[in-house]
């Protein structure tokens, strides 16, 4: 964390952590998160050590994809409370030195948002159609799409409409679900108004927006097929004019005082790609995806964080770390399987083995290593707790558009969705509270009884939790000057061992191997992710020392 008094910006070494507000904390009692659970769970965030918490979508949604399907973006959907209410947990975050980041979803809508329900009842060539992708489709009759663009969630990008009399019409555009069509970048009056959405946030005090794919907004001219695209982007992200965009939405940002901020969603692979959206007129950070996916193989790693180091350092941004989020499997899990990677082939990984001490002492180690990163990091909520997917979700439960549009293939997210234990030995954990139906019970009722031990009440002041550790390494993280933002340099080890430097003699060590290793000489240490042996660092354990060169 950068220190207020100094020049640095914050959010150049900031811990930030994720609030998923339907499966956070229930203030109501009525089985779904809310912002009443998020107000009452600010002192636990503020002693985790957090500095700013990012809040996915709250706006009024009909959650075909958990919110991410927008049909109001300057309310917030009453599931959720009010726009009074949301503005309350900014002023009392303030108060208690935490920043807001919220959601900002900027390619698509709700098809039940007032413009596109407009566009449906209009002509086709309308102005009212052409603030979305419309377009007649191809073959006899038109019965083939426009082109041969895949959404992300299964099947063609495209929905056909159907016309007032009747008859098959024309056809929409939608990179995710057929109820979230797209917007069109190329019309300055979604510009216009996406403008006019950051002022309204901003001017209720929010420090930062992340953008849902930042690199989807513009398509390229015609709409042509992927096929054929070998060598360049996808026609469908990643074009030239999205940085324009970017350059006027931090005009804006760069008005208002208190160093707003955006952070970038961006699954690009082209580090000299990934760093033009971070230049120093457009986005001021994104996330780290590389990490996320890597194998717990140390060359691996090392690779990773070079490669970032590096891609950052051509535009000057600081590095950011994530090991999960709501879109991905709990790294708890994913490094308890014998294949440690991650990609979105959920439905290929589902249902392996998993060992979840040794996934929970790989993400122990995990969490100190991203810590001690240059740069700023991000942690889900339930990180924290050390809680791993769940995967026995009851077909009927799940709710991910993926669940459905894959053909029950892919199993989705509702996985790492699932509400946070807070306290008690049986489901709900003390999930809801209020004056809402004691009995309701939560939105995703499928919490494992294991994890009665994994509550936050339960770890709470128990030495050696998940919990203790994230608190006692965001508290170091805070007070070491060397960390955060900043320089660091590797240190000759083991092919197994990470081993590296920070400034004011602050060292990390992490054995990645299956043997102990040697702890280094004239080193003292200041927090290890388990127990150490003697002078020994074990297998898959991470460790901060005091160090003398």
């Amino acid at each position: 964390m950068q220190d207020p008094t100094e020049s640095e910006p914050w959010w150049r070494g900031a811990a930030i952590f994720q609030v998923y507000p339907r499966s956070f904390m229930d203030g109501n009692g009525d089985g779904t998160g809310d912002i009443a659970g998020i107000r009452s769970r600010l002192p636990y965030l503020v002693e985790l050590g957090v500095d700013a918490l990012w809040i996915s979508p709250w706006y009024v949604s009909p959650l075909a994809d958990g919110g991410y399907d927008i049909a109001d973006y300057r309310d917030i959907d009453p599931a959720f409370g009010t726009l009074a209410e949301a503005e309350a947990l900014i002023a009392e975050g303030h108060d208690l030195g935490l920043r807001t980041i919220v959601d900002l979803v900027p390619n698509h809508c709700s098809d039940q948002h007032p413009w596109f329900r407009a566009a449906l009842a209009a002509d086709p060539g309308s102005a009212e159609r052409a603030l979305f992708h419309f377009r007649p489709g191809r073959g006899p009759g038109g019965d083939l799409p426009p082109n041969d663009w895949q959404a992300h969630f299964g099947g063609s990008a495209w929905q056909r409409t159907t016309d007032a009399d009747g008859r098959p019409g024309e056809w929409y555009l939608h990179m995710f679900a057929p109820e979230q069509p797209d917007w069109n970048w190329d019309n300055p009056a979604v510009r216009s108004e996406f403008e006019s959405v950051l002022r309204f946030w901003l001017d209720r005090g929010v420090d930062g927006f992340r953008i849902d794919v930042t690199d989807h907004l513009v398509k390229e001219q015609g709409l042509p097929d992927s096929a054929g695209h070998h060598g360049r982007p996808d026609p469908w992200r990643d074009q030239e004019g999205v940085h324009e965009i970017y350059r006027s939405w931090r005009t804006i940002t760069d008005g208002y005082p208190g160093e707003r901020m955006f952070v970038a969603e961006l699954w690009e692979n082209n580090p000299a790609r990934f760093a033009r959206y971070l230049r120093a007129d457009e986005l001021q950070t994104a996330f780290n995806f590389p990490l996320l996916k890597s194998a717990w193989d140390a060359a691996e790693l090392r690779g990773v964080i070079d490669d970032t180091l590096s891609a950052h350092a051509l535009v000057g941004a600081p590095p950011t770390w994530v090991l999960s989020n709501h879109d991905t499997t709990r790294h708890v899990t994913r490094y308890g399987r014998a294949d440690t990677t991650y990609d979105f082939d959920r439905a290929g990984r589902f249902g392996r083995p998993v060992d979840v001490d040794l996934g929970t002492r790989r993400a122990r180690a995990a969490a100190l290593l991203t810590f001690a990163l240059p740069g700023s990091v991000y942690v889900y909520q339930g990180d924290e707790l050390g809680l791993w997917e769940v995967e026995d979700i009851p077909d009927e439960l799940r709710q991910d558009p993926t669940w459905l549009r894959s053909g029950h293939v892919d199993r989705g997210r509702d996985g790492c969705r699932v509400p946070l234990p807070w306290s008690g030995t049986e489901r709900p954990f003390g999930f809801s509270a209020g004056p809402g139906d004691a009995d309701a019970p939560p939105w995703l009722d499928v919490q494992p009884a294991a994890w009665k031990d994994r509550t936050a009440a339960a770890e709470s002041g128990a030495p050696g939790s998940h919990l203790e550790l994230y608190r006692a390494g965001l508290r170091l993280r805070r007070a070491e000057p060397g960390l955060g933002d900043g320089p660091m340099g590797w240190l000759p080890s083991a092919p197994d061992v990470l081993d590296f430097t920070r400034p004011g003699g602050f060292r990390c060590v992490v054995n990645l191997g299956p043997s102990p290793v040697a702890l280094p000489e004239r080193a003292e240490p200041l927090l290890a992710s388990g127990p150490l042996e003697g002078g020994l660092l074990p297998s898959d354990t991470a460790v901060w020392l005091r160090w003398e060169e």
